[in-house]
C-alpha cells in the first residue's frame, strides 16, 4: 500500500512486536486498529517507553487486527474526535442502519450510494454490508485499493469497479461505495435515481449532512471517539500524555483537569481537519483525476 501511494521507494517492513535497535535505541510496531496495517509505534531507551500512536481506534471492525494497549512513560495520542459529543454507536448498530437503508432503497427502485475514504473506511464497510441483499459497485479509486490489498491476501468480498461501458440500469438496486471526492464532479450524473449517504464521524455533527446535501449520515469512524480517547490513554499507564492533531487544546485541558501531565503537540496536518469535515483530501482529489466521466 505504502509503494501504491508512493511508488518505488527504498522501504524494509517489520512484524508487528518485532523489535529494531537503532543507536540504542528499541522500535517496535503494533496494531492501532486503525486501518489494515496501521502501527502504534513503541520506543524504549534505557528503560523509558514511549508510544506514538498515529491515527487508532478501539472497537474491533473485523477487518484490520485490534488496537494493542501499550504500557509506557509517555503516550502522543491523536485527538480527532476528542469532544464528549463524539460517541460512537456500535458498529453492529451502525451496520444494521446502512443495511436497511439498503433495503429501503432498493425496494423503491433506488441506486444506494455511500462514501467512504477509499483506503480503510471503503472495505471496512464492504466487509459489513449483507451481501445477500445485492451486488456491490466500487468507484476506481476505492477499487484501486481493493486491488492491493487482495494481493496482500486481504479477504474482501466481491466487488465490481464501475467503467462507463456498464449499463446505468445495472446500478439499480445494488450499493456504490465512492470517496466523498466522488460526490463533486460529473462522476455523480449517471446515477439515478439515487439515494446518498456518508460514512463519517463527522455526521455527528448538526448540520454536517444538510452542508453535504446527503440524504443519510452514519456516524462511523476510524478514529476513536470520547470515549475511546479517554480508554486508551488509561490503559497506558502514562503520566505523560501529548495530544495532537483535533480538538488538541480542549482535550489537554481535560486531561490536566484529571491529574495527566498533558501538553499539545502542533502538527503541519491540523488543516487537514476541514478538509475532512468538507468531505475531500487531497489523495482523493489525485486519485479521481483518471476517474470522471462526461
Amino acid at each position: 500500500m505504502i509503494r501504491y501511494r508512493l511508488g518505488e521507494i527504498n522501504l524494509e517492513t517489520i512484524e508487528f512486536g518485532e523489535t529494531r535497535t537503532i543507536n540504542g535505541v528499541v522500535f517496535s510496531f503494533h496494531p492501532a486498529g486503525h486501518v489494515v496495517g496501521s502501527a502504534q509505534i513503541r520506543v524504549e531507551y534505557q528503560g523509558e517507553v514511549w508510544v506514538v500512536s498515529g491515527d487508532y481506534k478501539l472497537e474491533d471492525d473485523g477487518l484490520s487486527l485490534p488496537f494493542e494497549p501499550l504500557r509506557c512513560h509517555a503516550f502522543i495520542s491523536e485527538c480527532t474526535f476528542g469532544l464528549p459529543v463524539y460517541k460512537w454507536q456500535s458498529q453492529a448498530q451502525i451496520f444494521q442502519d446502512i443495511n436497511d437503508w439498503w433495503r429501503e432503497n432498493q425496494a423503491t427502485g433506488k441506486v444506494t450510494l455511500l462514501t467512504g475514504y477509499a483506503l480503510g473506511k471503503a472495505q471496512r464497510i464492504m466487509h459489513n454490508l449483507d451481501h445477500s441483499i445485492g451486488k456491490i459497485y466500487t468507484h476506481g479509486a476505492v477499487e484501486n485499493m481493493n486491488e492491493v490489498l487482495r494481493n496482500q491476501g486481504i479477504i474482501l468480498p466481491e466487488t465490481i469497479r464501475i467503467t462507463r461501458e456498464i449499463d446505468k440500469k445495472e446500478f439499480m438496486g445494488n450499493i456504490i461505495i465512492a470517496p466523498p471526492s466522488a460526490l463533486d464532479g460529473p462522476w455523480m450524473r449517471r446515477f439515478k435515481p439515487v439515494s446518498l449517504g456518508i460514512a463519517s464521524g463527522w455526521m455527528s455533527l448538526r448540520g454536517a449532512r444538510r452542508r453535504r446535501a446527503v440524504d443519510r449520515g452514519f456516524s462511523l469512524s476510524d478514529h476513536a471517539d470520547w470515549e475511546g480517547l479517554n480508554t486508551a490513554i488509561a490503559a497506558t499507564g502514562a503520566e505523560r500524555i501529548f495530544v495532537t492533531h483535533g480538538y488538541t487544546g480542549i482535550f489537554m485541558k481535560w486531561l490536566l483537569e484529571q491529574g495527566y501531565d498533558a501538553a499539545e503537540v502542533k502538527t503541519e496536518y491540523e488543516g487537514e481537519l476541514h478538509e475532512i469535515i468538507e468531505g475531500t483530501t487531497n489523495t482523493e482529489n489525485e486519485e479521481m483525476k483518471n476517474e470522471e466521466a462526461p
